[in-house]
């Protein structure tokens, strides 16, 4: 049916009537002023000095030997080791001089790449050195980072992170920017503060990454973070962005040995698992696992796991779920975890973002997450959450000339408590470099691990990048399409989606997205929050960054939209509009301001709440609601003693009103303590009735040093009213070595009379150790 188009005098725009509810009022209009003037802004904007980027090459010298790595650097090596200086200032003013020198040393030996660095700091009680446990983020602390892409691909990397105190942080870099801390490899680092500043030492065995063995040649970048006054610091980068596609080279590198290139690690957990209550019980276990890894060549790598044990594992932050939608839970357990990044698709999860600039806010992390073909919570969990046991699994991946590839194979045990069969999980991954920086690839994946249907899926992806625009700038784009097979499910089973962003640190930036679920689409071992649905995102903005030497560092005005739309006739299914403000000063603070326009169209009735005991609940009649808000963020930097956040979000609700409070502190009154709170409350009044809600955590972190340390947290929610507490134990007296205790322990308020009683708890001891072939 032809749709006769809106017309705007003055703007000579016609768009069809589908899209009149984003131009019919002033608010709306509003968006398109700001538009139009960014648009200006970033046209007028004089273009940056061209630098010639990714043109830094180093030749590393070989030399034998394996160093002590304690953070002093009285080896002869060192005295031999290439010397890097010509770092500069990448945030906040790229190319300028920095405020404090840098000094980069590099080496290599059969076995192992070395690196070294000092760094100036003419007061060492400004250093910010905050974090003493391993594995923590660095956040809080000034940094040094070594980031590697070994391939020389300009696509995928790693990152080598330490801070003053020797603590290790790790990561892999996934879709060339987003990067998985997640990673857990085997590498050592320490520092020592000095009068003058501090020293950092690196070892990065070839054996705990992967690389192409034809070539004498890999990218690399250096990082350096000073946190007293939120400067950056690095040896390449564009448009104040640091990743694998933006990095000089270093050559030379021949004769990489990995040994035989096997690493065995057995593990033992012994568990106790008790319920109380009626139903009583008591049960103990001796559970001996395996993983073995193996590089069968020094790009391709194979992991086996048998007798999985998840025990150790971080527990979930505890949500409460005030939308129609499924909440989404990140993956935790390492053997899902490891190579991850071959297996991410479409860029599926990617755009958003923090509030104070970049990304959009206004995608719900589940939507952003809707539709992802591989998630592996779905593994080794039944629906309910509680554990599934894994009797063996299997990965292999890598890299195969252009092509990156990924399998995974898991035989899942026999759920008896709901019934669902031994079953058999296969994932494959294909992906063709192309391009410059670009890659298309194929996915598909087979089983259903919580039902006892046949079930699989095939996709198709292309994700483009191109960072040597003029100025620095960076365009991005994608497109993907997948389609599942369920035994149950007839027609109508197939998701695509498609992007374009630019995706700038300075001056205009923005993105759109469109995303297809249709009613049937059913990736048995992926992610769905919403199906029969097509949403839309729309994000763009002006960052601005103030003339060096003041209080305030850079401002930011954008605007963030989201809509979702039912597929059978294209009306609405939700919608959340904003203008966002922002502006942050030189040590790493923020004020976010935005105004929220919510739109929810309800077929059915919504229970927004119900009662535990199931004395009471609220419902929200269907139909279409309209309602804005207000929302408030102060963000203090990390590196404070006191660092967090504070929000306030009120306005309209439905057809009620809503009060929102969200606090989030961390206290950390020396390197070896610190100790977070944090707070949200929902006010919600509706016609149908009042309620409030309450979620609730405190956690405290002891590092005894930086290889023994003990973290608590203890949560509640008055939803479920239920109160979780874990208590864990971990010490690492070298990588690749680490003994676990943990407790988990349940309590239940279900009368609401404030007395807990104890529902359920267990508590594990777990060793492991990684034997090096």
């Amino acid at each position: 049916m032809h749709r006769n188009p809106v017309f705007y005098p003055g703007l000579n725009l016609r768009f069809p009537c589908r899209h009149r509810q984003w131009l019919q009022s002033p608010y709306k209009l509003l968006v398109w002023i700001i538009a139009g003037q960014s648009v200006l802004m970033g046209l007028m904007m004089p273009a940056h000095a061209q630098i010639i980027m990714n043109d830094k090459v180093v030749t590393i010298p070989r030399l034998e030997g394996e160093l002590l790595i304690d953070g002093i650097l009285d080896e002869p090596q060192w005295q031999q080791a290439m010397l890097v200086e010509d770092l500069h200032q990448y945030s906040p003013y790229e190319y300028s001089e920095p405020s404090e020198n840098t000094k980069v040393w590099i080496f290599y030996t059969e076995t192992a790449l070395y690196v070294a660095s000092f760094f100036e700091e003419q007061d060492p009680e400004l250093i910010s050195a905050n974090v003493m446990r391993q594995g923590e983020g660095l956040t809080a602390d000034d940094i040094f980072s070594v980031i590697l892409d070994p391939y020389l691909d300009r696509r995928n990397g790693y990152r080598f992170t330490v801070n003053p105190n020797g603590v290790r942080w790790e990561g892999v870099y996934q879709n060339v920017t987003d990067i998985s801390g997640n990673w857990d490899g085997i590498w050592q680092a320490d520092a020592r503060i000095v009068e003058n500043g501090w020293y950092s030492e690196m070892r990065i065995p070839y054996q705990s990454i992967s690389f192409n063995p034809d070539s004498d040649a890999w990218g690399i970048n250096f990082r350096r973070e000073i946190r007293r006054n939120n400067e950056g610091i690095a040896w390449v980068s564009r448009n104040r962005q640091l990743n694998p596609s933006i990095s000089g080279t270093i050559n030379g590198l021949q004769d990489l040995q990995q040994g035989l290139g096997l690493d065995i690690v057995p593990s033992i957990t012994v568990r106790e698992d008790r319920i109380f209550g009626p139903l009583a019980s008591s049960e103990q276990n001796f559970e001996p696992s395996l993983d073995a890894f193996y590089k069968v060549t020094p790009a391709l790598n194979a992991s086996l796991t048998i007798n999985t044990d998840f025990s150790a594992a971080e527990v979930d932050s505890r949500q409460v779920n005030l939308t129609r939608f499924n909440l989404f839970f990140p993956e935790r357990r390492d053997f899902f975890v490891r190579e991850a990044d071959i297996f991410e698709f479409g860029q599926i999860g990617g755009g958003r973002s923090s509030e104070s600039g970049g990304g959009n806010p206004a995608v719900p992390r589940a939507a952003s997450e809707n539709a992802r073909p591989i998630f592996t919570r779905r593994i080794g969990l039944s629906a309910n959450g509680s554990p599934v046991d894994i009797n063996f699994g299997g990965k292999l991946s890598g890299r195969i000339g252009d092509w990156s590839v990924g399998s995974m194979i898991v035989s899942q045990g026999e759920d008896e408590a709901t019934g669902i069969e031994q079953r058999d999980i296969f994932v494959g991954r294909a992906v063709l470099n192309v391009l410059n920086e670009s890659q298309i690839g194929v996915i598909t994946t087979t089983g259903a691990p919580q039902s006892n249907n046949d079930n699989s899926l095939m996709g198709m992806d292309f994700r483009y990048r191109n960072s040597s625009l003029p100025g620095g700038r960076t365009v991005q784009a994608f497109a993907f399409y997948q389609q599942s097979d369920s035994e149950e499910l007839v027609g109508n089973d197939a998701s695509w989606g498609m992007g374009l962003s630019y995706p700038n640190n300075q001056g205009l930036r923005g993105a759109y997205s469109y995303k297809q679920v249709q009613e049937n689409f059913n990736p048995a071992i992926g992610f769905v929050n919403q199906s029969d649905v097509a949403d839309h995102s729309l994000d763009f903005g002006y960052r601005n960054f103030l003339t060096p030497g003041g209080y305030w560092r850079s401002t930011y005005a954008g605007f963030d939209g989201y809509r979702a739309e039912y597929l059978d006739d294209g009306t609405v299914n939700n919608e959340n509009l904003g203008l966002r403000v922002s502006i942050d000063n030189n040590s790493g603070d923020n004020f976010i301001a935005r105004v929220i326009q919510s739109r929810e169209v309800l077929r059915n009735d919504f229970r927004i709440f119900r009662a535990s005991d199931g004395t009471r609940e609220v419902i929200i009649p269907g139909g279409d609601y309209t309602f804005t808000e207000n929302f408030l963020r102060v963000e203090l930097a990390n590196q404070r003693k006191i660092s967090g956040n504070a929000t306030l979000r009120w306005g309209e609700y439905f057809n009620g009103e809503r009060l929102q409070q969200n606090v989030s502190f961390t206290y950390r009154p020396m390197a070896q303590y610190s100790f977070r709170l944090q707070y949200t409350m929902n006010e919600i009044e509706l016609p149908d009735g009042d309620f409030t809600t309450r979620l609730f955590g405190l956690e405290s972190r002891i590092a005894f040093n930086n290889t023994l340390s003990w973290s608590n947290l203890i949560q509640y929610d008055n939803v479920s009213e239920n109160m979780g507490i874990n208590s864990r134990l971990h010490w690492i007296p070298e990588a690749g070595r680490q003994v676990f205790l943990v407790l988990n322990y349940g309590l239940s308020d279900t009368d609401k009379d404030n007395n807990f009683e104890s529902t359920t708890a267990d508590l594990s001891l777990k060793f492991n150790y990684t034997l090096r072939f």
